[in-house]
C-alpha cells in the first residue's frame, strides 16, 4: 500500500509538475542614459525591466535592486534606445548587384541572400522593418523563418509583390516581347486592382505596396510620371483598409504623390517632386512622408560598377537633390515624416547612415530618431507593440557608444542589439 501510495505522490507530482506554468524568464538591462523617445528627453540610468520578451517596468537603476533569478544585461558606458524601425526596406535585394547583372543569378538566390541580409539590418540596430516588395513572397517567408527562430532578423511586415500597372515601375522592363511575362502585381482596372489586394492578403502580405509612378531603377519609364489612376488607388486604398492593412505608395512625381494623397493612401515613399501645395495637402491630411534621402550618395557614388544602367543614374542626377530639398521643405510644413532608406538600393547593414541626412537636411536629431521609432510603430499601427521603451512593448533595444542626441553618426556604429529582451550575439 504504501509503495503504490508513493507511486501515487510521484504520478500526481510529474503532472502538476508539467501543468504548471513555465518560470517567465526576467531580464533586466541598465545603461548610463537612455532616449525617452515619447517625452523627448534623454533619462539618466535607465534599468528596464523585461519579463518574457514585454518590459515590464522602467526604474532608476541607483534606487532599485533585483534578484539573483533575473539576468542583467550590463550597457555601462552607453545610451540605449528603442530598437529602430526601417519602413522602406528590400531584404532580398542587393546594392552590389544591378540592371541586368540580376539575371545572371537563379530565383531562388533572392530568397536565400534575403536571410543575410535580415541578420546585417538586425545587427545594425533595426529590429523592425517594413519590407515593401519582393518577388515570390519571400519576405512573408523571411517573416515566417525569423519568428519561427530558425534565422537571425528583425520582425518584417511583408508586402509581397508590388502592386503597379502594365508597363510601369512594378512591371519589369528593358526585356523584348519576345521574353515577356506579366508581372503577377500587374493591374489595370479598379477591379483587378481590387482583387489582387485580396490575393496579397491571402499570402500573407501585411502591407500593400503600390507604383503610382515611374521609378529611378524601372527602364524606359519616366520617374515622375503618373502610372496608376486615381480609381485605381482609391480601390486599394478602401479594399486594405477593410481587410485591416495600410497601404505605401512609391511615387516621384508631384502627380502621383498628390493623386495618393487624394486616394487616401497611408505613406508615400520617396516623394521626390512634390511641390508646395502637395506638402500642405500631406501635412493637412496627415499623410506620412518616408523618404529615402541617403541612397542618392552611394548610387551616384558607385555609378555603372555595380551593373546600374545609365539610364538609371540620369535618373537619380535628376532628383536627388530635389528630393533633399523637398524633404527639408517637408520638414518645415510639419509633414509627419518616417524613416525609410530603400535598403537594397544600397548595402544593407547602413541603414544608420540616413541619420545624419535627415539632420542635415532639417532635422534635430531628436526628430530624426522619433522617425526611426515611435513614428514608424505609429504609421504600422504598432504603438502597443514597438517604437519606445515603455511598459507592455517589446523589449527592443539597441545601445550606442556617446550621446546620438549630440552627434547623430553615433548611430552608424550600434554596439549592442537586444529583441525581445535577447542580446543578439
Amino acid at each position: 500500500m504504501m509503495v503504490a501510495g508513493l507511486r501515487l505522490s510521484v504520478a500526481l507530482g510529474a503532472a502538476l509538475a508539467l501543468a504548471a506554468p513555465a518560470r517567465a524568464e526576467q531580464v533586466v538591462v541598465t545603461a548610463d542614459r537612455m532616449i525617452d523617445v515619447l517625452a523627448g528627453k534623454a533619462v539618466e540610468h535607465p534599468a528596464v525591466f523585461i519579463t518574457d520578451g514585454r518590459i515590464t517596468g522602467v526604474a532608476d537603476a541607483r534606487t532599485v535592486r533585483w534578484g539573483s533569478g533575473v539576468r542583467h544585461i550590463d550597457l555601462t558606458g552607453k545610451t540605449i534606445l528603442p530598437g529602430l524601425i526601417d519602413m522602406h526596406v528590400h531584404l532580398t535585394g542587393l546594392a552590389e548587384v544591378g540592371g541586368y547583372q540580376s539575371l545572371r543569378y537563379t530565383d531562388s538566390f533572392w530568397t536565400a541572400v534575403g536571410v543575410a541580409n535580415a541578420r546585417k539590418t538586425l545587427k545594425a540596430g533595426f529590429t523592425t522593418v517594413r519590407n515593401v516588395g519582393s518577388e515570390d513572397f519571400a519576405d512573408v517567408g523571411l517573416e515566417q523563418a525569423i519568428d519561427g527562430g530558425y534565422v537571425q532578423g528583425p520582425r518584417i511586415v511583408p508586402a509581397g509583390y508590388a502592386i503597379g500597372a502594365t508597363g510601369g515601375h512594378c512591371d519589369g522592363g528593358g526585356l523584348p516581347p519576345s521574353m515577356d511575362r506579366k508581372s503577377p502585381s500587374v493591374v489595370d482596372s479598379p477591379e483587378e486592382a481590387r482583387a489582387k489586394v485580396r490575393w496579397l492578403h491571402k499570402y500573407g502580405a501585411r502591407v500593400i505596396k503600390i507604383c503610382a509612378t515611374g521609378g529611378v531603377f524601372s527602364l524606359g519609364d519616366s520617374v515622375g510620371a503618373q502610372q496608376l489612376t486615381f480609381e485605381e488607388m482609391k480601390a486599394i486604398a478602401d479594399e486594405a483598409h477593410m481587410l485591416g492593412l495600410k497601404v505605401a505608395a512609391h511615387a516621384h512625381g508631384n502627380d502621383g504623390i498628390r493623386t495618393a494623397i487624394q486616394a487616401g493612401i497611408d505613406t508615400i515613399e520617396h516623394c521626390s517632386l512634390a511641390d508646395d501645395e502637395t506638402i500642405k495637402l500631406a501635412a493637412q491630411k496627415k499623410t506620412w512622408f518616408d523618404m529615402d534621402i541617403y541612397n542618392d550618395d552611394y548610387i551616384l557614388a558607385t555609378g555603372i560598377a555595380n551593373g546600374t544602367e545609365q539610364e538609371s543614374l540620369d535618373k537619380e542626377k535628376l532628383i536627388g537633390r530635389l528630393q533633399r530639398e523637398t524633404f527639408r521643405k517637408a520638414v518645415r510644413a510639419g509633414v509627419p515624416m518616417l524613416f525609410g532608406t530603400d535598403a537594397g538600393v544600397y548595402p544593407h547593414g547602413d541603414n544608420g547612415r540616413q541619420f545624419a541626412k535627415m539632420v542635415e537636411w532639417g532635422m534635430t536629431p531628436l526628430q530624426a530618431i522619433q522617425a526611426a521609432t515611435v513614428s514608424g510603430a505609429k504609421a504600422l499601427g504598432w504603438e502597443a507593440d514597438v517604437g519606445a521603451i515603455a511598459v507592455g512593448r517589446y523589449g527592443d533595444i539597441v545601445a550606442v557608444e556617446g550621446d546620438p542626441l549630440q552627434d547623430v553618426t553615433r548611430l552608424e556604429h550600434v554596439t549592442d542589439v537586444i529583441k525581445a529582451g535577447v542580446l543578439v550575439e
